[in-house]
């Protein structure tokens, strides 16, 4: 199959966004499909502003035209509501060429967190967006239900992975946490507003507080919790273990659709406190015993007082935490990928009158 896969998040940007479609991409050229990519590499750029780090597509539109019409790919993913999305739209639509899209990322909320607009004005351009969409890939049943409440009801599941090589229970411990007095207590990812970090270091227990990433919070945040030890971006080995040298994982936001760093802590062998919210409720699950609150034990603990799921996680046996993170896989992730654009093509096909085709997911 010739799949195009169209991004306005890609590396340098380290995401869980621009972490899945690497991985992904991945897979499918295991796999013998055939991929392009169109990402922010392809074109001129500027700084989104109030966040230098991520850069946006200037005028992508005939740039988009001309990779896409010389590939002529089967079908078209894409990922992200940006200039770069909506081009790959404009082309699909004007090519009859069915796509996909993705729900990442929460951009309602995210624009009304820093302009002060109310989110509510934002969702009817996401409703515009995937209305075409053969399919809504999405990353957890609680966010199916939360769109299909905004209008958005195409959906299918796209879970998440880990390298299993690297996020695994046993391991160095990375040395910046060697000697920090228990609890250690680690958040992973992106520091800025969205992620809600105040709420959990203004949260006032023995210990040490770790953050692990980059972002446009980050020099604010270390001016105002200076005994907090932020190591920057770590990623690959030395992330693994930083997970293993912590005690416990504390996950703030409220606005994650899934939050792939949960996983990675949990394969780790690191329990994992949070908000009973859409993302580490579909994980950790609401009685901490996984998404069908099945498991012989906690692997972590969600509630509304952070506090308090603290307490909790720090009890859960680490070796169950391990086994759970275990079950999230690439492969897994990918098949169900494969399904979701499989069935739109089919349909696609389906619609013209011509003959089906066998869309193996392998």
């Amino acid at each position: 199959m010739k799949i195009a896969i169209a991004t306005d998040a890609w590396f340098p940007q380290v995401n869980g966004v621009v972490r899945t479609i690497a991985a992904t991409v991945s897979e499918l050229l295991k796999r013998g499909h055939e991929v392009e990519l169109l990402t922010p590499e392809n074109f001129a750029t500027l700084p989104l502003p109030f966040y230098s780090s991520i850069r946006l597509a200037i005028a992508p539109r005939p740039g988009a035209r001309r990779i896409l019409d010389r590939f002529e790919p089967d079908i078209v993913h894409i990922s992200t509501e940006g200039p770069i999305g909506w081009s790959a739209r404009s082309w699909c639509r004007a090519r009859n060429v069915p796509f996909t899209t993705a729900f990442h990322t929460r951009f309602p909320d995210y624009v009304a967190m820093r302009t002060g607009i109310s989110a509510d004005r934002f969702w009817p351009i996401m409703r515009q967006f995937h209305a075409p969409s053969a399919a809504v890939l999405i990353a957890t049943p609680s966010l199916a239900d939360e769109l299909a409440g905004r209008g958005i009801t195409q959906t299918r599941r796209w879970s998440r992975g880990i390298d299993h090589a690297i996020f695994r229970p046993d391991g160095s411990v990375h040395p910046a946490l060697a000697d920090l007095p228990r609890p250690i207590l680690l958040n992973v990812g992106r520091v800025a507003v969205e992620k809600n970090l105040e709420a959990f270091l203004d949260i006032d227990m023995p210990g040490s507080k770790v953050i692990v990433g980059d972002g446009p919070a980050l020099a604010e945040l270390r001016v105002r919790y200076p005994a907090v030890r932020f190591l920057g971006s770590l990623s690959g080995d030395d992330l693994a273990a930083a997970y293993r040298g912590a005690d416990c994982f504390v996950f703030p936001s409220r606005t994650d659709t899934f939050g792939l760093v949960i996983i990675e802590a949990l394969a780790c062998g690191l329990p994992v406190a949070a908000y009973p919210v859409s993302g580490p409720v579909d994980i950790i699950g609401a009685n901490g015993r996984g998404s069908d609150e099945d498991l012989p034990g906690a692997i972590g603990a969600l509630g509304e007082d952070l506090d308090e799921a603290i307490q909790a996680a720090l009890k859960v046996d680490r070796s169950l935490a391990a086994a759970y993170g275990e079950c999230y896989s690439w492969e897994r992730a990918t098949d169900q990928f494969l399904a979701a654009i499989g069935e739109a093509l089919a349909a696609a096909h389906d619609s013209r009158g011509e003959q089906p085709q066998d869309f193996a997911i392998h």
